[in-house]
């Protein structure tokens, strides 16, 4: 893209309809800030700056915005008051060179694609004003394109200053623009608020423009959806849910299968299989946080939660599990509901059975934790069999310490290991044992415990 492009990014709405104290530009669409899809959108065109136009809750856009990259300048222009979309860019304007091509974005407008903002800038040009425009089938409160019998754009209207003849087009204004930096210092200052909101239109730039004799360049997105705007909650769900339905297309079309396209949702990266085959499955109901990878011919099972994970090969995670932070080989079977927190790896061929929780630990291949236990702050080697309702007692109440578990060791149900211990090589924990010190390998480590049956003795009974 060109290195003198500069983007302007409008979020100083307040939002009044989305009833809430956060700013319009901070509810989120696929678990990210709707300013942050902007942004991340704008850095991969490579521009020369970015200015973001902020006014309602301008502190807390500020706090919580973030560029990925560091390659373009980032300022911030303050609206106050706020008197229009036209008064906004104003703001900006001290802000940018007076050479280059500027072009126009929204903070409340998520998804639109670089590849439309692309074709947008290359339109413009040096020397031209290049407007996204769409024909849609309901056109109620939107702004229209004019247009002479020869069919070239003369101006927009906005749609409380529209006629009722004009009210029947419907190609309408998406907002989106790109032209000169130059020609936008010398139209906006004409700007006038004789309209209906006694506002400073930016679109009226473009009137000007057609006066001034400047090529007017017309395109349109790919997808209505690109140009969504958000004002109210409603409309925020669905565009959520459009771009959830998009994401799952590319997965499909990649090869992976969903139980119902409808019903995932993606609130960062989900990649699936090695580039060629992917044979993975998700069944209904499971969120993807962060930046999680299936590796081909993974299955996931209804109702699971995978956040910033990598699960290989040929791997089952059953119904209702959560992962976290965690690395998973080839061959493991993880669930139904387990829980893998942070800082824990799981070798090939690996389970993690129903009700065990596993932090911050690395277990050896081939090594089995199937029910109701709680595994931290620990290793397990290679071919491990850990017992029902076993518990590594990792904090002692200021500290955690560390349990080693060796290869080939059997742990009995209902044992605790009270860390710092290791288990060597080979050992067998027998049930019911309480280890506070190291067991040695190849050895049978138990509590002793007497057995007796008390004869005569009967259950208490309430009192009648």
């Amino acid at each position: 893209m060109k290195n003198n492009l500069n983007i302007i990014v409008l979020a100083a709405g307040q939002g009044k309809r989305m009833k809430s104290v956060l700013p319009k530009v901070l509810h989120p669409i696929a678990g990210k800030p709707m300013l942050h899809h902007v942004l991340a959108t704008a850095q991969t065109l490579d521009p020369a700056s970015i200015c973001i136009v902020y006014g309602h809750g301008g502190e807390q856009v500020r706090a919580q915005t973030s560029i990925a990259s560091s390659k373009s300048q980032l300022s911030w222009a303050k609206q106050e008051p706020q008197l229009g979309t036209g008064h906004a860019v104003q703001q900006a304007l001290p802000h940018l060179p007076n050479d280059g091509v500027a072009l126009i974005l929204y903070g409340d407008v998520p998804l639109i694609s670089a590849a439309t903002l692309s074709t947008l800038v290359a339109a413009a040009g040096e020397n031209k004003l290049a407007w996204l425009t769409m024909t849609v089938a309901n056109a109620d409160g939107l702004g229209r394109i004019l247009r002479d019998e020869h069919h070239r754009v003369t101006a927009i209207v906005e749609h409380k200053d529209a006629s009722d003849e004009q009210r029947k087009i419907m190609e309408i204004n998406t907002g989106f623009l790109a032209c000169p930096v130059a020609w936008l210092s010398s139209w906006l200052p004409k700007l006038q608020n004789a309209n209906a909101q006694g506002e400073y239109y930016l679109t009226d730039i473009l009137a000007m423009a057609v006066a001034d004799g400047v090529a007017v360049e017309t395109h349109s997105p790919a997808a209505e959806w690109e140009v969504a705007g958000i004002n109210s909650k409603d409309q925020l769900a669905q565009l959520e849910r459009t771009y959830q339905l998009e994401i799952a297309k590319r997965l499909m079309a990649d090869g992976t299968s969903l139980a119902d396209p409808a019903r995932i949702d993606v609130r960062g990266t989900l990649t699936c299989g090695n580039g060629t085959i992917s044979d993975v499955f998700i069944d209904v109901n499971c969120l993807f946080e962060g930046a999680v990878h299936l590796a081909a011919n993974v299955r996931i099972g209804a109702n699971c939660v995978l956040k910033d994970c990598h699960i290989g090969e040929n791997t089952e995670i059953l119904p209702f599990s959560s992962i976290d932070g965690a690395t998973i080989g080839k061959g493991a079977r993880i669930g139904p509901y387990a829980r893998i927190r942070p800082a824990t790896t799981l070798a090939d061929n690996t389970h993690i059975g129903n009700f065990v929780e596993v932090k911050a630990s690395e277990i050896g291949v081939g090594s089995k934790a199937n029910h109701l236990s709680y595994i931290g702050d620990t290793t397990i080697g290679a071919n491990v069999n850990v017992g029902a309702g076993t518990i590594t007692c990792n904090y002692d109440g200021v500290n955690k310490h560390r349990t080693i578990i060796e290869d080939n060791v059997q742990i009995g149900s209902d044992v605790q290991l009270v860390a710092p211990v290791t288990i060597g090589k080979g050992a067998t924990i027998g049930a019911g044992t309480t280890v506070w010190k190291n067991a040695p390998p190849a050895t049978l480590t138990l509590n002793k415990k007497e057995q007796i049956s008390l004869a005569g003795w009967t259950r208490p009974v309430k009192n009648t």
